[in-house]
């Protein structure tokens, strides 16, 4: 309970009395100081919290790069308990945990991400790929149309889009996607050489020998040894033209 206190004169009570001030209510100038103060004190923590999270992130992101990815892993995760709405650090986690084969986490990250941020093209596009991973093609090319969406200049997506279409044998809408990439970069040796596989599983010789020429030409000594191996090109593995081509 608190004790409210007046001290007023005995003689002049009956007149003194209504003018009593309540001391233990604050005035309007102090309340407004008291609200000033503490809002540079939580500015004050929230920038704290942001140099510490940014310092955090890049040290995750420096074990990224040198692919120690669980390092990385725990530096994100501290980094997220200091600054849970970053949709950087979300990515970048998920990118860690996709490096580590752990996919289904790797798609909560992005989720997170998503959820700071919508119209965060990476993580859109990085979901996909971890969907893609788990075979869920449908819906990682979902997730490649809304990072199209957002950017539809990223080649690399339509690539990986024209993937979970072959895989789901879809050739004709994959094609279209292969050759969405070669527009906006035609230096893809990536497309070249998805189309070929494409054209392969479609036994089209002549046109996966020449998508494959094209993917050749760009990166020889990376496609010539990939094709060798490459159980997408077992229909016209046989077929003299192909043997020539990777010789």
């Amino acid at each position: 309970m608190i004790l409210r206190r007046c001290f007023i004169a005995s003689s002049y009570l009956g007149i003194l009395a209504a003018g009593c001030v309540d001391l233990t209510a604050p005035s309007p100038e102090y309340t407004q100081k008291v609200i000033q103060e503490n809002n540079v004190a939580e500015l004050i923590a929230e920038v704290q919290d942001t140099q510490k999270a940014e310092e955090l992130f890049t040290k995750a992101n420096k074990y990224l790069d040198a692919r120690r990815y669980k390092e990385a892993l725990n530096f994100y995760d501290q980094a997220i308990e200091v600054k849970k709405d970053s949709e950087e650090i979300w990515v970048n986690r998920g990118n860690a945990l996709i490096a580590l084969h752990l996919y289904e986490e790797a798609l909560e990250s992005y989720d997170q991400a998503i959820a700071t941020r919508p119209n965060k093209n990476e993580a859109w596009y990085n979901r996909g790929n971890a969907l893609s991973a788990l075979r869920r093609y449908q819906e990682a090319i979902k997730s490649y149309d809304e990072a199209i969406v957002i950017q539809p200049e990223k080649f690399e997506a339509w690539i990986n889009r024209g993937i979970a279409l072959t895989k789901l044998k879809k050739y004709k809408e994959a094609l279209a996607s292969y050759n969405q990439a070669i527009t906006i970069n035609p230096n893809s040796h990536q497309a070249y050489y998805n189309k070929a596989c494409n054209y392969a599983l479609q036994d089209n010789l002549i046109l996966a020998v020449e998508a494959l020429t094209k993917a050749i030409r760009i990166s020889p000594e990376q496609y010539k040894e990939l094709a060798k191996i490459d159980t997408d090109f077992d229909n016209i593995r046989s077929q003299k033209q192909f043997q020539k081509l990777l010789q």
